[in-house]
C-alpha cells in the first residue's frame, strides 16, 4: 500500500520502521517541527524524522495541519491509507477522509478507555493489570472513532512507564501490520466505541508527579512507576525537589506519625509514613544530581528523621 505515516516520538519510531519492512511504500512522513534542545537552544529533530532520513523518505513538518497549502500538498502525494502514530496535532477532516482506504491510528490503550495524550502513564497510575493497542479509523472527536483491531499488554507489578512504553511499540507496530493487510483484503470489521464507557488519560504535567503521602501505600507506589523515568514522581525535602523513582511496601509501624513523616532510616532507604502505613523509598535523584538507588544516596547525604516531606 501506498501510505502516508504521521508521527513524532520515540513510540512511533517502531510502527515506521515495520511498515517500511513490510513492503510497503511510504510517500511522505509528517512530524512535528524541530525544536530547540538544552541550553544552547540547538534545534532538535523529532525521533521521526531522523528515522525517517536515515531510509531517504520524504519528511514534512506543518506548523498547523489544518493549514490548507499544507493539507493540498498531502493530497499530492495519493496515499492509499494514512497512518497516525502520537502524531501530536489534531488533523482536519480534510485530512481524515482523504485517502481511500481512510485515517488509520494507533492508539495506547483498549479503546474506549484512557482517550487523549498519556493512555500508558493512566493505566499504570490507576492500577490496571491490563491494557493494549486500539488500531482505530479517525474521527472528528478525541479518539472516538471506530475501533479495528485490539490487542493485549500485561502490566506486572515490576512495570513502569518505561518498559510499557517499549512492549506497546513492538505491539503496535505488529498490530497496524495485521490491520493493513486486512484493510486491503476488505475483512476488517468497523467497531463503534461505546462512549459511555470512555474514561480520559490528560495530559502529564509536572504537578501530575506531587506525590500526596495521606493517599494508600500501592497508588503512590502506582504514580511512582507510571511517571518513571519522566517526569518522575516527586516530593519536597527540606524545600528541595526530590524526585523518586522507586519504593516498596514496609512493614515499620508508625500510626502516631503524619503522613509525609520520615519515620526511620535505614540501609537500603528511609521509610516515610503514608495513608495507609509506611514506604520504604528506594531510588532517587536530588536536584542537580544523579538518579540512584537510596542506600548509595544516603552514603553522601543525612535524611533525618521526623521530617515531614511537602
Amino acid at each position: 500500500m501506498r501510505v502516508i505515516f504521521m508521527g513524532t516520538p520515540d513510540f512511533s519510531v517502531g510502527t515506521l520502521e515495520a511498515v517500511l519492512a513490510a513492503g510497503h511504500e511510504v510517500a511522505a512522513v509528517v512530524t512535528q517541527p524541530d525544536k530547540p534542545k538544552g541550553r544552547g537552544g540547538a534545534m532538535s529533530m523529532s525521533p521521526v524524522k531522523e528515522a525517517a532520513l536515515k531510509h531517504n523518505l520524504t519528511v514534512l513538518q506543518p506548523q498547523r495541519a489544518r493549514e490548507e497549502a499544507f493539507i493540498e500538498e498531502l493530497r499530492g502525494y495519493e496515499a492509499d491509507v494514512i497512518v497516525v502514530v502520537a502524531f501530536g496535532q489534531l488533523l482536519p477532516a480534510e485530512i481524515i477522509h482523504m485517502p481511500k482506504y481512510g485515517c488509520i491510528n494507533v492508539h495506547g490503550s483498549l479503546l474506549p478507555k484512557y482517550r487523549g495524550a498519556a493512555p500508558m502513564q493512566w493505566s499504570i497510575i490507576d492500577g490496571e493489570k491490563v491494557t493494549g493497542i486500539t488500531t482505530m479509523y479517525m474521527a472528528k472527536g478525541l479518539d472516538s472513532g471506530d475501533m479495528l483491531l485490539k490487542a493485549e499488554v500485561e502490566i506486572t507489578d515490576e512495570d513502569t512507564f518505561a518498559t510499557i512504553h517499549d512492549k506497546m511499540a513492538v505491539t503496535g507496530a505488529n498490530l497496524l501490520l495485521d490491520t493493513l493487510d486486512q484493510l486491503e483484503a476488505g475483512t476488517l470489521e468497523r467497531i463503534p466505541q461505546d462512549h459511555d464507557a470512555a474514561t480520559y488519560a490528560p495530559m502529564i504535567t509536572k504537578e501530575t508527579g506531587h506525590i500526596d503521602w495521606s493517599k494508600n501505600r500501592q497508588d503512590i507506589i502506582n504514580l511512582i512507576r507510571g511517571l518513571n523515568p519522566v517526569p518522575a514522581a516527586y516530593t519536597i525535602y527540606e524545600e528541595e525537589v526530590l524526585k523518586i523513582f522507586g519504593a516498596a511496601l514496609s512493614d515499620v509501624q508508625a500510626d502516631s506519625a503524619a503522613n509525609g513523616e520520615i519515620v526511620a532510616v535505614v540501609k537500603k532507604g528511609f521509610v516515610v509514613k503514608c495513608g495507609d502505613g509506611c514506604l520504604l523509598i528506594t531510588e532517587v535523584q536530588a536536584r542537580g544530581g544523579k538518579r540512584m538507588m537510596t542506600d548509595a544516596y544516603l552514603r553522601g547525604h543525612a535524611m533525618k528523621e521526623g521530617i515531614l516531606l511537602q
